[in-house]
C-alpha cells in the first residue's frame, strides 16, 4: 500500500511539474511574440524594428568601469573553458562506445547545449560571450549529468543509504539502499527502460 501512495504521489508531482513548465512555456511564449520574437530553420529570430528597439537598450563597454575583483577573476572564469570543451568531448566518446556496447539510447547533446543568447540585440559583446559561456558551461555539465546518470540507471539504480542533494530526475525511482530483492528483481527492467530512451 505504502508504495501504491508513493507512486501515485510521484505521478502527481509530475503533473504538478508539467502544469508549471506548460504556464512558464506560455508566459515566456507571450513575451517573446511581444519582443518580435521568431523562429526561423529552428533558430530564433528578431524583426528588424524589435532590433532596434533592444539595441537602444544596450550598455556600453568601459572597462574602466570595470569592478576590479571582476577584472581579476576573468582568467579564471574563461580558463574553466578547455576543461569543459575536454569534458564535452569525453562523455560524448564515452558514451558513443559504452552506450553503443550497452544498448542504451544515446542523449542528444543538442538538447542540452544550447547557445542562442548572442543573438539578443540589448547585450554588448562582453556581455554575449558571457552568455556563450555560461549557455555552454551549464550545457555541457547538465549533458555530463544526464549520461552519468544513465549510467548510474544502468549499473548501480540503488538509492544512498544517506541524503544526497542534487539528486537527478532518475534517482527517485531507484532502489532503496538495501533492498537486495526489489534490487534483483528490478534490475533487468531499469536496464528495459533505458534501451527504450526512458
Amino acid at each position: 500500500m505504502a508504495d501504491e501512495t508513493l507512486e501515485q504521489l510521484i505521478d502527481r508531482l509530475r503533473a504538478v511539474e508539467a502544469q508549471i513548465e506548460a504556464a512558464f512555456a506560455a508566459r515566456d511564449a507571450a513575451k517573446a511574440a511581444e519582443a518580435g520574437l521568431v523562429i526561423e530553420a529552428g533558430k530564433p529570430c528578431f524583426k528588424a524594428d524589435a532590433l532596434r528597439r533592444q539595441k537602444a537598450h544596450r550598455k556600453g563597454m568601459n572597462v574602466a568601469r570595470t569592478p576590479w575583483p571582476t577584472l581579476l577573476t576573468m582568467p579564471l572564469i574563461y580558463g574553466m573553458a578547455l576543461p569543459l570543451m575536454i569534458l564535452d568531448l569525453s562523455v560524448s566518446l564515452y558514451q558513443l562506445g559504452c552506450f553503443t556496447a550497452w544498448g542504451i539510447a544515446r542523449v542528444k547533446r543538442s538538447e542540452y547545449v544550447v547557445i542562442d543568447r548572442h543573438r539578443l540585440g540589448y547585450l554588448n559583446p562582453v556581455q554575449k560571450l558571457n552568455c556563450v559561456f555560461c549557455g555552454y558551461g551549464n550545457g555541457v555539465i547538465a549533458y555530463a549529468r544526464e549520461i552519468t546518470a544513465r549510467t548510474e540507471q544502468y549499473w548501480c539504480p540503488i538509492k544512498h543509504a544517506l541524503k544526497v542533494k542534487g539528486v537527478h530526475e532518475r534517482y527517485r525511482a531507484f532502489q532503496a539502499y538495501g533492498d537486495a530483492e526489489g534490487y534483483v528483481a528490478s534490475s533487468g527492467a531499469y536496464r528495459e527502460r533505458l534501451k527504450r530512451g526512458e
